[in-house]
C-alpha cells in the first residue's frame, strides 16, 4: 500500500502537468481545425514529424534519472550538481544536432509526397517550431531533474502555466483577437514557441534562485573538470540510447503520417485528431510511469531489489485501472469526438472508425509504458532500444503500410497495426526487465 501512496503522490503532479499538455493539444487542434481544415491537415503532418525532435530531447534527458536517482537514494546531493553541468554540455550538442535535422526536414517537405496545397502552410509553421528547439531541450533537462529529485510539483506548475499562456496566445494569434493580427496556423506556432521560452526560463530561475536547490547549484558552479568529463560520458552513453528508444517508440505513430498523407487531406486531418486522442491516454499513463522510474532509480541506489519489483507491480495496477476507466466513455462517445474539432462529416466518420483500434491497444500500451519506465529507472537502455526497434519499426511500420495502403483500408488499417506492435513491445520489455533485475541482484 505504501508504494501506491508514494506513486500517486509523485505521479499526481506529473499527471496534472500532462493533462495541461493534453488541454493544449486539444486547444491547438480545436482552434486550428475551426479556423481551417487545410491548416489542421498541415499541422497534423508537421506536428507528427517535429514531435520526434521533442521526444528525442525528452528521451535523451531521461538518462538523468538512472544517474541522479541513485545519488538521491544515497543522499549524495553534491554529486547531482556535477551531473547537471555535464548534462548541460551534452544538451548543447543535442540542440545543434536536432536543429540541423529539422532544417533538413524543412528542405525535404516538397519531396515527401504530401498534398501540394499544404506546403505553403507547412513551411512557416515548421520554421517557427525549429527556432524554439534550444528552449525545448533546456526545459526537458530541468523537468527531468526536478522530477527525479521528487519535486514533481515544480514541473507541474511550470508546465500548466506555460500551457495556459500558449492557449491564450493561440486565441489571440490564430484568430486575431485583442488587436493582434490574424495569423492562423503560423500564429499557433508563434504562441507555442513563446510558451517554450517562458517554461525554460522559469525552470532556470527556480533552479538558480530557490534556496532549497542551492546545494545543487553550488555543485554546478564548483564541479571539477575531471568529474564533469566523467559524467558527460555517462550522460551521453545512456542519453543517446534512451533518445533513440523513445523516438522509435513514438516514431511508429508519427511517421505513419506520411502514409496517411498519401490517402488525402481529410484522413490527415482525422489522423491529427486521433493523435490528440491517443495522447489523452498516454500522457496520463506517463505521469504514473514517471513516478515508477523515479522510485526505481532511488531503490537502485539503496539496493532494495524487492522494492523495485513491488513498485513496478503497483504502478502497473494503477495504470491499468486508469486505462479501463478512460476507455469506456471514449468508446461510447466515438461518434461525437470528431465534432469537437471539426464540422467536416467525412473527418468525423473517419475518427469514429479509427477509435476502435485506439481502444483495443490501451491495455498493451499501459503494460509497455509501465515496463519501459521501470527499465529507465534501472538504466537499461540498450536492450530496450533493440526491443523498441523490432516492435515499432520491423512490426508496426510495415504492418501499417500493408493494412492501410496495400489492402486499401486507409486510416483505420494504418492504426490497426498499433495493437499488435504495442503487445509485442510489452512482451519484450518484460523479458528485458526480468533479465536486468537478475543482473542487478548478482552485482
Amino acid at each position: 500500500m505504501n508504494h501506491y501512496k508514494a506513486l500517486l503522490k509523485l505521479g499526481a503532479p506529473v499527471v496534472v502537468g500532462q493533462i495541461g499538455n493534453l488541454v493544449l493539444n486539444f486547444a491547438d487542434t480545436f482552434m486550428i481545425g475551426h479556423h481551417s481544415t487545410m491548416e489542421l491537415a498541415a499541422a497534423s503532418f508537421v506536428n507528427n514529424i517535429f514531435v520526434l525532435a521533442v521526444i528525442f530531447a525528452m528521451g535523451f534527458n531521461f538518462a538523468l534519472t538512472p544517474i541522479v536517482g541513485p545519488f538521491i537514494g544515497r543522499q549524495e546531493k553534491e554529486k547531482v550538481g556535477v551531473v547537471m553541468r555535464s548534462a548541460f554540455y551534452a544538451n548543447l550538442l543535442l540542440m545543434l544536432i536536432l536543429t540541423l535535422a529539422s532544417v533538413l526536414f524543412y528542405f525535404s517537405l516538397a519531396h515527401l509526397g504530401q498534398p501540394s496545397e499544404l506546403l505553403p502552410l507547412m513551411r512557416p509553421y515548421l520554421l517557427v517550431n525549429i527556432l524554439s528547439i534550444p528552449f525545448v531541450v533546456v526545459g526537458c533537462q530541468f523537468k527531468q531533474f526536478f522530477d527525479t529529485i521528487g519535486r514533481t510539483r515544480i514541473s507541474m506548475y511550470v508546465l500548466v502555466t506555460g500551457n495556459l499562456l500558449n492557449i491564450i496566445g493561440n486565441y489571440m494569434l490564430i484568430y486575431g483577437h485583442f488587436g493582434m493580427p490574424e495569423m492562423g496556423l503560423v500564429g499557433a506556432g508563434v504562441s507555442t514557441a513563446l510558451s517554450r521560452v517562458v517554461m525554460a526560463a522559469s525552470f532556470c530561475a527556480v533552479f538558480a534562485f530557490r534556496r532549497e536547490f542551492s546545494v545543487f547549484y553550488r555543485g554546478v558552479k564548483s564541479a571539477a573538470a575531471n568529474e564533469v568529463k566523467e559524467f558527460f560520458s555517462r550522460v551521453n552513453a545512456l542519453g543517446w540510447l534512451s533518445a533513440i528508444q523513445s523516438t522509435i517508440e513514438c516514431g511508429a505513430f508519427s511517421l505513419v503520417a506520411i502514409f496517411v498523407g498519401w490517402t488525402g487531406t481529410k484522413p490527415l486531418a482525422a489522423h491529427q485528431i486521433m493523435i490528440t486522442m491517443s495522447l489523452f491516454f498516454y500522457n496520463i499513463y506517463l505521469g504514473i510511469a514517471t513516478a515508477i522510474s523515479i522510485r526505481v532509480s532511488h531503490f537502485v541506489g539503496m539496493r532494495e531489489h524487492r522494492a523495485i519489483v513491488d513498485v513496478t507491480k503497483s504502478g502497473f495496477f494503477i495504470i491499468i485501472g486508469i486505462a479501463a476507466t478512460m476507455a469506456v466513455p471514449v468508446f461510447l462517445l466515438r461518434h461525437d469526438v470528431g465534432l469537437m474539432f471539426t464540422s467536416d462529416g467525412l473527418v468525423c466518420e473517419l475518427v469514429a472508425m479509427t477509435i476502435i483500434p485506439l481502444i483495443l491497444y490501451q491495455l498493451s500500451d499501459a503494460f509497455q509504458c509501465c515496463l519501459a519506465n521501470a527499465l529507465r529507472g534501472l538504466g537499461e537502455m540498450r536492450l530496450m532500444m533493440y526491443a523498441a526497434f523490432f516492435s515499432y519499426f520491423l512490426v508496426s511500420m510495415p504492418l501499417s503500410w500493408f493494412l492501410g495502403i496495400c489492402l486499401g483500408f486507409g486510416l483505420v488499417g494504418i492504426w490497426s497495426a498499433f495493437p499488435v506492435c504495442l503487445t509485442v513491445a510489452g512482451i519484450l520489455y518484460y523479458w528485458v526487465f526480468k533479465r536486468s533485475l537478475a543482473k542487478l541482484q548478482q552485482a
